[in-house]
């Protein structure tokens, strides 16, 4: 478990907190489309107004590659951000400079500004200690509560927590503690649910998960590359023949060295064409038809799963285990994930899912309030998974 303050630690009256948010939201037209960052991130904020903080709200959104390009503002955030947080939310044109501390001068205690987008300026995504002083000129005491961009040693994210005493945010600090009991210190057995379309997108994650847990289940495309690789013919799917070696040599791993088990598809739901409505069967998955594509796994195999999971404590899940977005191809991965869900609510398995397809998936499984923890953070949580150490994180350590 990584050691890091909390925002008990702090004492922020008074005091000019800058908090590195994650307000990177979807926005058409000039309205924001999605709120669900901004809600969960309101939390922290809402902590630091009640307890007297002047609270400086910095964040990015989308790529501008270093330039003021007013298609990725924060402005259109503004009305969001106070609704969520029953307050007004001050705006500044700019992240640094004069405009910005003359925004940040006129909080009162308990008041909120946000900053223009910090990626207007090159310099950020640099990690370039001048453009991290600057920001932080403009507070007391810094809050990390963007774990999402925390894999990038970005000015606002790592330089910064060296400049000024430094604490995790409550988003932050739940993250931090869910993946921690997950893998760091997990009651045992632990089991992984992978899955996505390719082996090698997620090769030092297997790597890395196979020493990790007792039982590995591998779901989606890159389950046909492992099938694959033990011989198994899988027509027309998507295959990574090129990676059979490597996904033997994790197998050999799994079995010799790790003590971890693999749980591959026994049954398959196949079809000639990947469309909604396309005639599809359930067959062996030693008689996938040389014309047709696995879409999916099939049912035997999600009893076969859920049969590996049974005795386990601990659930890591990372990618459906087909083509959900396409019925009938979501069967499994919403059978799954309603499965593994009740077992999570009645206290049996402890549950930490993340990644975009994954939160996509339990939304469509219906299951995104029955999980222990469900991550949005996409390259955080699967370097974390990985193993890696994410700089943002690291900056907060002691």
């Amino acid at each position: 478990m990584v050691a890091f303050k909390k925002l008990e630690d702090l004492d922020v009256k008074g005091k000019r907190v800058l908090v590195r948010a994650d307000l990177n939201v979807p926005i058409r037209d000039g309205k924001v489309t999605g709120l669900s960052r901004i809600v969960r991130g309101a939390e922290t904020l809402r902590e630091l107004s009640s307890r007297g903080a002047r609270v400086v709200v910095c964040s990015h959104l989308g790529r501008p590659k270093g330039e003021r390009n007013m298609e990725f503002t924060l402005q259109p955030v503004v009305e969001p951000l106070a609704e969520a947080l029953g307050r007004p939310v001050a705006f500044a044109d700019d992240c640094v400079g004069p405009v910005a501390e003359m925004v940040v001068n006129g909080l009162g205690e308990g008041d909120v500004a946000l900053l223009e987008n910090l990626r207007f300026h090159p310099e950020e995504e640099k990690n370039d200690p001048e453009f991290a002083r600057k920001l932080a000129t403009l507070a007391d005491l810094y809050v990390n509560d963007a774990f999402s961009t925390s894999h990038r040693a970005h000015a606002s994210t790592e330089y910064i927590a060296h400049l000024l005493p430094s604490a995790a945010g409550r988003l932050m600090q739940a993250e931090l503690e869910a993946l921690s009991a997950a893998l760091r210190s997990p009651k045992r057995p632990v089991a992984a649910i992978v899955g996505g379309a390719k082996v090698s997108t997620k090769l030092e994650l297997l790597g890395n998960l196979i020493t990790h847990v007792d039982v590995l289940v591998i779901g989606g495309g890159m389950a046909n590359t492992f099938l694959y690789a033990k011989g198994i013919s899988v027509g027309n799917s998507l295959c990574e023949k090129e990676m059979a070696d490597t996904a033997r040599a994790i197998m050999e791993k799994a079995e010799t060295e790790a003590g971890c088990r693999i749980i591959l598809p026994m049954d398959a739901v196949v079809a000639r064409e990947f469309r909604e409505g396309a005639p599809s069967e359930i067959v062996p998955i030693r008689d996938v038809p040389e014309d047709s594509m696995i879409l999916d796994v099939g049912p035997a195999s999600v009893t076969r799963i859920e049969e590996a999971l049974e005795p386990c404590h601990t659930i890591v899940w990372n990618g459906p285990l087909g083509a959900f977005e396409i019925p009938p191809f979501d069967a499994a991965t919403v059978a799954a994930a309603k499965w593994v869900a009740e077992r999570t609510k009645a206290g049996k398995f402890l549950t930490v899912a993340g990644g975009g397809d994954t939160v996509a998936a339990m939304a469509h499984a219906g299951v995104t309030g029955d999980l222990s923890y469900l991550s949005a953070a996409g390259g955080a949580f699967l370097e974390w998974l990985e193993g890696k150490t994410l700089p943002g994180v690291a900056a907060l350590e002691g």
